[in-house]
């Protein structure tokens, strides 16, 4: 073997991205290239009456507009083919069916301010900016709704009365014990209403994308994305092709985080380009992509926890509502893991929960990294910390005395699969930390007497890849180049590089596989045409998949070298366990094949004066289950660490009536330098994982989950005061305190 695994190698894109060669979506061209812009709505409910394009069409330079009549089936969705493409009158849009050139959802109604009204092609980008203003759209306003628990009652506004009588589009239940004859025997109980706000993903790069026909006469979208595949069969459907006449390239992706799992201008682009046969290309502003694409969800978290005089839980009570916003997205499989997290790592034997996902007209909410976990955990770490100072325990201790044991079962009434190591995590980032039961320092620090220092420590759990009866897979094909010995290996692999160094990894995985250097490894990544499904670079699955793909392809390649084929080459197609889905009265189920766990403790200070803090420390222990490469694992867990500070202090989203108010990053603010803590310190455990590939488990998202919920018991350490919402903006912070 050659000891790839666990060395950190250098990145294999990181040459290309220091020195700008790597190129970006916005970044492509091509000869006799056109550009794009998009009409957007602006407005969050109502019915487009009729759309005047004739003043765009007849400026010099505009090759065309498109609306919704031009589109062959106007609907899409990564989960629910809910959304039109364009918004507008169309002989499809009041259709109803799943036939070819039908769509279900009634294409002339806008539900949010970031719907696609038009589409203009022009020879230049300023051009087709100026046309898009030449356009005169009749709207009629339709009644709004705003607010999900609003929506939820029976007189508020139909978001989607096409397909459903109800705004609630997600419901998902847990009954587990008896929760009511639990609280009756309880001695402590804590009992709160918690509220999460929208997250912006902010990735470095806005949408954009190129789209042309390839040489077998395929259109061909260079854009980035998520999942290869799942973005072919979109685009495949909405412009009426099978999915092989469709082919999807991922060039370099500056920053996903989840955002960029569901479409947003790739069908357009794959529109004009099969009407025009010319190439097109278009990139939105900041302005344009925080407008237009999905948010992390909002919730709003009703709660009741029980435990005993010994400090053991004996029962959760709960109540979750997500704003979904105007479109499905992936609100589902979101609201799916906040399900299974709402009782965080720890054993309590009796569950009631009732969560929903309900439409409005708000922005649609999306994946975003955690995935419905970070909601999910701030209630739980904060019952957790009010519930030890009830009880006159140590918030630490109170943890390690519930956290999950093998054998324990979830909230879902079955024991988590693979290794249950919260409690190694819990005691790793405690003793880094220096966690004691006195742990709590004088509350003046040097400098200024505002100046008020804390401590908090929190937990997080979350899924490692797809769930709740979805097959689990992934592709690879290697090959084996050389004639007496090996000497090139060539990897095949179509999984998504949105910075997380996963090509990397793959290239380690195949090395270590075949005992080759690593440097002997070439990938070929990222092309639906060439390659067999991936899956997505999302849920924490790529590592974990993609290492199985590749390492069965490396050894079946390998057994064919061994009989001497030259080249070796071999194909694989990884099947995970399968999982269940939860059962619609008790949630009971095996819902995922592997989860992976986390322990954080923080250090802040806090400005009474002015409300500001400042994160001094953060100890982040998670088990990765083996190690690949030690330092993209460290980053991984810095950039989720700064990512999750964001979203804690900072990054305060702001709507009204449907609007964004926020849409700049001069006032929507993730953070600077400035803002990062002082210290992050990555401890990184090792409890193998059954069925990953070396034992490796997922980490992407691990270490955005407990970071919120640790700042606010570091807040309350020092100041006695909590808080059951954020962002923790100086202003929130100082009305707390009672000083505004």
């Amino acid at each position: 073997m050659t000891n790839s695994i666990g060395q950190s190698v250098p990145r294999i894109d990181a040459r290309d991205k220091v020195t700008g060669a790597a190129l970006y979506s916005g970044d492509l061209v091509r000869p006799d290239m056109l550009h794009m812009k998009i009409l957007f709505a602006g407005r969050p409910h109502a019915r487009v009456v009729s759309i005047d394009a004739s003043a765009a069409e007849s400026l010099p330079g505009v090759v065309a507009v498109y609306t919704a009549k031009d589109v062959p089936v106007n609907e899409y969705g990564l989960q629910k083919k809910d959304q039109p493409v364009l918004c507008g009158p169309s002989p499809l849009s009041r259709g109803a069916g799943e036939g070819p050139g039908v769509g279900v959802v009634a294409g002339d109604i806008v539900r949010c301010e970031g719907d696609q009204v038009a589409a203009i092609v022009a020879e230049t980008e300023d051009i087709a900016a100026k046309a898009r203003d030449l356009i005169k759209v009749e709207y009629e306003d339709l009644p709004a709704v705003f607010d999900a628990a609003e929506a939820m009652k029976p007189e508020a506004p139909r978001i989607h009365p096409e397909i459903g009588d109800s705004n609630i589009c997600v419901l998902d239940k847990i009954r587990k014990g008896d929760v009511e004859s639990a609280f009756a025997r309880a001695v402590v109980i804590v009992e709160c209403e918690y509220h999460t706000p929208y997250q912006e993903h902010a990735y470095l790069q806005p949408e954009a994308g190129l789209a042309y026909f390839d040489e077998q006469g395929r259109i061909t979208v260079e854009c980035a994305g998520q999942w290869t595949h799942a973005d072919r069969s979109g685009i495949a459907h909405a412009v009426g092709l099978a999915d092989e006449q469709v082919r999807v390239i991922y060039p370099a992706i500056g920053g996903a985080f989840g955002g960029r799992e569901d479409l947003s201008v790739q069908i357009v682009l794959a529109l004009a380009v099969m009407k025009l046969k010319r190439p097109v290309k278009i990139v939105w502003s900041r302005k344009e992509s925080i407008l237009g694409h999905g948010k992390r969800h909002p919730m709003t978290l009703k709660t009741k926890w029980a435990a005993t005089k010994d400090g053991k839980l004996l029962a959760a009570e709960t109540t979750i509502i997500a704003d979904a916003g105007a479109y499905m997205y992936t609100t589902n499989k979101v609201l799916g893991n906040c399900t299974i997290t709402a009782t965080g790592p720890y054993f309590i034997p009796n569950v009631k929960e009732d969560v929903y996902g309900v439409y409005t007209n708000n922005v649609p909410t999306a994946a975003f990294r955690g995935f419905g976990a970070p909601q999910a955990l701030w209630m739980a770490e904060l019952q957790m910390d009010k519930l030890a100072e009830k009880l006159g325990l140590d918030p630490v201790e109170f943890r390690h005395r519930n956290a999950l044991r093998e054998g324990d079962t979830l909230n879902v009434g079955t024991p988590a699969p693979g290794r249950v190591s919260i409690v190694q995590c819990i005691e790793a980032a405690r003793d880094k930390f220096g966690w004691t039961i006195d742990h709590r320092p004088q509350t003046i620090v040097h400098g200024p007497s505002s100046i008020v220092r804390g401590q908090g420590f929190a937990c997080g759990f979350k899924n490692v890849g797809f769930s709740f009866g979805y097959q689990e897979n992934s592709w690879a094909r290697v090959e084996l180049h050389g004639k007496t010995g090996i000497e090139n290996v060539v990897v095949w692999h179509a999984g998504a590089e949105v910075g997380q160094g996963a090509h990397t990894v793959m290239a380690q995985f195949a090395a270590e596989t075949v005992g080759v250097p690593f440097e002997k490894v070439t990938m070929v990544t990222s092309d639906s045409a060439t390659m067999g499904d991936p899956g997505s670079a999302s849920a924490s699955r790529l590592t974990f998949m993609s290492g199985n793909a590749i390492r069965g392809a490396a050894e079946a390649a390998l057994a064919k070298w061994k009989i001497e084929e030259r080249p070796a080459i071999a194909e694989f197609t990884y099947l995970a366990p399968m999982t269940t889905p939860f059962d619609k009265e008790t949630g009971y189920s095996t819902p995922n094949l592997s989860y992976a766990y986390v322990a954080q403790a923080v250090e802040i200070e806090v400005d009474l004066e002015t409300g500001f803090i400042k994160i001094l420390r953060v100890v982040s222990a998670d088990d990765v289950g083996q190690v690949i490469n030690p330092a993209l694992v460290q980053g991984q867990i810095e950039g989720a660490v700064v990512q999750a500070a964001g979203y804690a202090i900072t990054e305060n989203f702001i709507t009204k009536n449907g609007h964004i108010l926020t849409d700049q990053l001069s006032t929507y603010l993730i953070p600077t330098v400035l803002d990062i803590p002082d210290a992050v310190e990555s401890v990184i455990i090792e409890v193998a994982e059954p069925n990953g590939p070396f034992g490796a488990r997922g980490l992407g998202e691990l270490p955005f989950l407990p970071i919120a919920p640790a700042i606010a018991a570091a807040v309350h350490d020092a100041t006695g005061v909590w808080f059951d919402e954020f962002p923790l903006t100086p202003e929130r912070v100082l009305r707390g305190l009672g000083k505004i």
